[in-house]
């Protein structure tokens, strides 16, 4: 297998979304310059059927990025540009660490996280995030901020066992490396009863917007708004399941969700604090 190697990687396209609204410029760092270190990661952990481990190798990552395409390309019909047929690659990629959960039986990775951490921020210019949000009134939380992205699990494992086996490593990872602070984009389909609408996800920021938003203080505005004013936001209709899972761990809203073209999904930004995880959640994930 091949090592990973520093990230210089050539950039890929980000698509649709990128060209209505432009990512920021990153600015490659010589390949000279060493990488911030990682507090050093955990070996595999198996439990129930499952394994829990942190890339290590090309092929680790091209594995969650195999996952990755089969979920967002062929179940939620997105339109991914990719230098790699049948993998979903983007310019983050090469600067963050990926998380995985492989089936013991199979060897097959079953779930997968990605995480940037704040020094890999710096290093590209930017977070995935600020490519859908204005970020600024985050600017005093990011040295101790990492941005959580491309989230999925296999279509037959789904159950709840292995999101929380990959939340159970995040929060690990977050501890060790004395960071406190997790932001990223939780995605909506824009489709309900199979009609493609941002009604749904109209629905849900309103319910939300009135019970789970952040301190006005970290509000932030999407790029490309979801037109949320034109739609349907009367729907009685739940949240998706990794929503739901992020505000039981006490997450909030930053503000309204922004559109993104690509992935055919409605983002909402959320923010979850370390210090904000209920206590039973604190004790299952860092033990005190």
């Amino acid at each position: 297998m091949k090592e990973l190697p520093t990230p210089t990687f050539p950039f890929s396209q980000l698509g649709l979304r990128a060209a209505l609204w432009p990512a920021p410029n990153p600015v490659r760092a010589p390949a000279a310059i060493p990488v911030a270190p990682v507090a050093t990661l955990p070996a595999t952990t198996e439990a129930g059927g499952i394994s829990v481990t942190w890339a290590r190798h090309q092929d680790d990552v091209r594995a969650a990025q195999r996952l990755r395409y089969e979920v967002f390309a062929g179940e939620m019909g997105a339109r991914l540009t990719t230098p790699l047929e049948g993998h979903d690659i983007d310019l983050f990629d090469d600067f963050c660490e990926h998380l995985l959960v492989r089936e013991l039986a199979t060897n097959q990775v079953i779930g997968t996280y990605r995480v940037l951490t704040p020094a890999q921020a710096r290093r590209i210019g930017s977070t995935y995030s600020d490519t859908e949000f204005d970020l600024t009134r985050l600017r005093d939380l990011r040295e101790r901020m990492v941005e959580l992205g491309r989230s999925c699990v296999h279509a037959d494992h789904r159950q709840g066992g292995v999101i929380l086996a990959l939340w159970g490593a995040l929060a690990g990872f977050m501890n060790r490396n004395k960071l406190d602070t997790m932001i990223g984009c939780a995605s909506i389909p824009m489709w309900h009863n199979g009609v493609t609408s941002g009604d749904a996800a109209a629905s849900i920021w309103r319910q939300l917007s009135a019970t789970h938003m952040a301190p006005i203080q970290y509000h932030v505005q999407p790029r490309l708004p979801l037109p949320v004013h034109r739609l349907d936001g009367e729907l009685q209709i739940e949240p998706p399941a990794l929503i739901k899972g992020y505000l039981r761990l006490g997450a909030k809203v930053l503000g309204p969700p922004a559109w993104d073209p690509d992935f055919n999904t409605a983002d909402l930004p959320m923010l979850m604090r370390i210090e904000d995880l209920p206590a039973r959640y604190r004790k299952h994930f860092l033990g005190n």
